[in-house]
């Protein structure tokens, strides 16, 4: 059977709602909502504390270094213990870190380098956290479902995070500069109730041999990751693309304000645009899989996504923008949701958390590298290069995805 014949295998039925997808999905949806309340609010409190742009920047990227230190480890051990009481119990302790943030907000006592610490440990938490749900879900529903469930997970985060908590922030800053973290201290309580109550099989490990070290496991995980020829080769794509996806980010609110002359409305509208694509991504990313394979439909999503930002990076108008920012947030969804179900159906249960961390790992190191570049391109050669070089980004991206389908 060809590479094209496993990743088109057809979707047999979508996951049941009751039962345990059911509490998973509310978990992540509430978690993501509490999430989003956080990451709008904490640069805003950032900017009262300090006017230092590295420091400002500093907290920011305390979220990406955990994954560069500790994405293998919790990969590792996500693969040794219950995947279930892992999350809650992570989620229980990140909850009651934000209620002390909150009360220390509360009381005039935050600092920018206890936002520092905050992000930092709060991330560090996650890559345990992410990488024991990516091994769970296949325990919650059958094989054929993944796909669908996948789409399911990430388009409920994306509503909550989008449209629901960033609009709600504002709203809850005029009660109090602390609410934002008080709630999400009270979604990571709800999460862990709702993951603590799952019952589901825990998923096959394979028994430790004697000797075995954390390390050795995470080199195996490694290396069955490198040995997987798709796995491998999206892997590359997908560390490609973030390194032009961290470029476009983390300067398109000069791309829109510089650039194009939009004001912050316009950007508010770009924003959207792009979380409006995300959402019907997700609507239509098992669907474009069933009819033409998972590792086709990522190529395709790879393939617009490059016209996308050619478009953005040389034409200079709104709506331009807006459309190629709802195509680009659409292919976006079908990559991700496709690329997490892969990665789930080809990798050995006793050790999909390892691959999956080693593929996260990768993946996030692009980044911030990818930031620094999009950063550089700007000061040096315009506001728009940055799309341009994404662009430049994803056609050897897109070239490696090709030579998978033979």
């Amino acid at each position: 059977m060809s590479v094209a014949d496993v990743a088109g295998a057809a979707e047999v039925r979508a996951p049941a709602w009751r039962g345990g997808f059911g509490r998973l999905w509310s978990a992540a949806v509430v978690s993501r909502f509490g999430d989003a309340l956080r990451t709008a609010a904490m640069p805003l409190l950032a900017t009262t504390l300090t006017d230092d742009p590295l420091l400002i920047a500093s907290v920011t990227a305390c979220g990406y270094l955990p994954w560069l230190l500790f994405g293998l480890l919790g990969g590792a051990i996500a693969d040794r213990v219950d995947q279930r009481r892992a999350m809650w119990g992570v989620d229980l302790l990140r909850g009651v870190l934000m209620a002390a943030f909150a009360v220390a907000v509360a009381l005039g006592h935050a600092s920018v380098a206890l936002l520092v610490v905050l992000a930092f440990v709060l991330t560090t938490f996650q890559t345990l956290f992410d990488n024991a749900a990516t091994a769970l879900l296949p325990s919650l529903v059958p094989p054929g479902a993944l796909g669908s469930a996948n789409a399911r997970l990430m388009t409920g985060q994306q509503i909550a995070g989008t449209f629901v908590a960033a609009p709600l922030v504002p709203v809850l800053l005029l009660g109090g500069a602390s609410l934002p973290y008080a709630a999400d201290a009270a979604t990571y309580g709800v999460a862990a109730l709702l993951v603590a109550s799952l019952r589901a099989d825990p998923a096959p490990r394979q028994a430790r041999k004697d000797g075995s070290t954390l390390r050795g496991e995470i080199a195996e995980g490694l290396g069955l990751l490198w040995r997987d020829r798709t796995l491998r080769g999206l892997c590359v794509a997908t560390t490609l693309c973030n390194i032009g996806m961290g470029a476009l980010i983390a300067t398109l609110v000069l791309h829109v304000t510089g650039w194009l002359g939009a004001g912050h409305g316009g950007y508010a509208l770009a924003v959207a645009g792009y979380g409006a694509g995300s959402v019907l991504g997700g609507l239509l990313a098992r669907r474009l899989a069933e009819r033409t394979g998972r590792i086709r439909a990522v190529l395709l999503a790879g393939t617009v996504q490059t016209g996308a930002l050619l478009a953005l990076g040389t034409v200079r108008e709104l709506w331009v923008t807006v459309v190629c920012l709802v195509v680009f947030g659409l292919c976006g969804m079908v990559w991700n949701v496709n690329q997490a179900t892969l990665v789930q159906e080809r990798s050995p249960a006793p050790a999909l958390g390892r691959i999956s961390a080693a593929f996260r790992t990768l993946a996030v190191a692009g980044a911030p590298l990818g930031a620094l570049l999009g950063g550089a391109a700007a000061a040096g050669w315009g506001l728009n290069t940055p799309a341009l070089v994404a662009a430049a980004l994803f056609v050897p991206a897109v070239a490696s995805l090709a030579r998978l389908i033979n």
